[in-house]
């Protein structure tokens, strides 16, 4: 008789789940999910999963830039959402060791001569190709290959060749996108969950395993090949970057050097890669569908260079192109390379926004979110308009939150 007592009051409160999920979705009118007894806000997200971004864009409008998303129980699923500008700035500000790095001389002139080497031995090789054919080319794959291969140079002072006419498949290139999705699950499932996966090597956690062994094939032979001299020239990049962390009051460099190296080879390829290929992409595509946008850039650049041929510019010339400028700087507003950034404090801290993070509290910055406020750049947000930057320039947070969400994609690895 005792089963039938205890399914007799787990029915219930299964009604009164029900019912109040019923009066509470009939009442409800913003988008803020409900917090439920041990499940949290999880069946609001889950819910509204296929449309995440959107979903958080609406969350963070209704309460004013910031909100504490409760998980389930021993879920470890707590975070705050931000895309308030303040937040942001205050977050990517705290540590500027990436950034250090990125505005040296030398890493410019290494960078500019990288990537114009690419595009005439593999891009336009590879273009002119398919255009010859007239084969229907996906789009996103070669800028993939193309950022993959400029990375693999600046890293590791070698070119994969990755982007070639005959598109070959490499185990480490195509790692990177296979790995993104299961990494992700590790945010919302439960860490005893996916632990478990790992143990068994089933499901996503084998796609990691079979990513990571692919990053250890690829990078661990590079490094090793060169000793520490030829290093010092060669990974000129990677090595200033070790010794701006050696010399860091956050972070002590001990352990393995190798798999130092390997780890912060690959979150600097992770960042790049990714992050560049997904702003061409989109750039591309907002071209295309604004004609008199792509007009004005030709214009521009004709005006510019005046013998209106093909040829190499300099990195200096190209800052004259304002126009283009303010196009890659609305494209990365309404599509950042990274739409939810996670980050998490070593110490205690308090947002400008009033909020208080304990120590390892989970911070999801929304870029996505950010430029899409009407609070920030009006009723005309969703609206793809160069001539915002010159709104842009005269509004300082947002001019640093422009600035955060150009670089960052560089600063992944980073916490505050």
């Amino acid at each position: 008789m005792a089963i039938f007592e205890y399914l007799e009051v787990f029915l219930i409160l299964l009604c009164i789940l029900l019912f109040c999920f019923l009066r509470i979705k009939t009442l409800k009118t913003g988008s803020a999910p409900t917090n439920w007894p041990v499940v949290g806000m999880l069946p609001g997200l889950l819910l509204n999963i296929h449309r995440v971004h959107d979903y958080v864009t609406e969350i963070l409008s209704e309460c004013g830039g910031t909100f504490k998303f409760k998980g389930p129980l021993f879920s470890n699923m707590d975070m705050v959402l931000t895309s308030d500008p303040a937040n942001i700035h205050h977050i990517f500000s705290r540590k500027r060791t990436t950034l250090s790095l990125l505005n040296q001389p030398r890493f410019h002139s290494i960078l500019e001569r990288t990537v114009w080497r690419k595009i005439e031995t593999g891009l336009l090789p590879v273009l002119d190709h398919f255009s010859d054919q007239g084969t229907i080319v996906d789009f996103p794959e070669i800028v993939l290959r193309f950022t993959f291969d400029i990375m693999c140079q600046l890293m590791l002072d070698y070119d994969p060749g990755s982007l070639s006419v005959d598109l070959p498949y490499l185990p480490c290139e195509k790692a990177f996108s296979e790995s993104l999705e299961p990494l992700f699950h590790r945010y919302i499932v439960p860490r005893s969950i996916w632990k478990l996966q790992k143990w068994l090597k089933v499901g996503d956690e084998k796609k990691l395993i079979e990513a990571w062994k692919a990053f250890d094939d690829f990078i661990y032979p590079l490094i090793s090949s060169r000793g520490e001299e030829e290093r010092e020239e060669s990974l000129n990049t990677l090595t200033s970057f070790v010794k701006a962390y050696e010399q860091s009051d956050h972070i002590s460099f001990v352990g393995d050097s190798r798999k130092f190296l390997r780890d912060s080879v690959l979150s600097l390829m992770i960042a790049g890669r990714d992050s560049l290929s997904s702003t061409l992409t989109w750039l591309f595509w907002l071209m295309s569908a604004n004609p008199s946008v792509e007009n004005k850039i030709r214009h521009e650049i004709e005006t510019l260079f005046e013998d209106k041929k093909w040829r190499v510019f300099s990195a200096e010339e190209s800052r004259k192109l304002v126009y283009l400028h303010a196009v890659l700087c609305e494209t990365m507003r309404l599509f950042p390379a990274i739409a939810l950034e996670l980050k998490s404090p070593c110490k205690p801290d308090t947002l400008p926004s009033g909020d208080h993070l304990n120590p390892n509290t989970k911070v999801v910055v929304a870029f996505y979110s950010t430029g899409r406020m009407e609070s920030i750049w009006g009723k005309d947000c969703l609206e793809f308009k160069p001539e915002r930057v010159d709104f842009i320039w005269r509004r300082d947070k947002t001019r640093s939150v422009l600035q955060v969400s150009s670089v960052q994609c560089w600063a992944k690895s980073m916490s505050w």
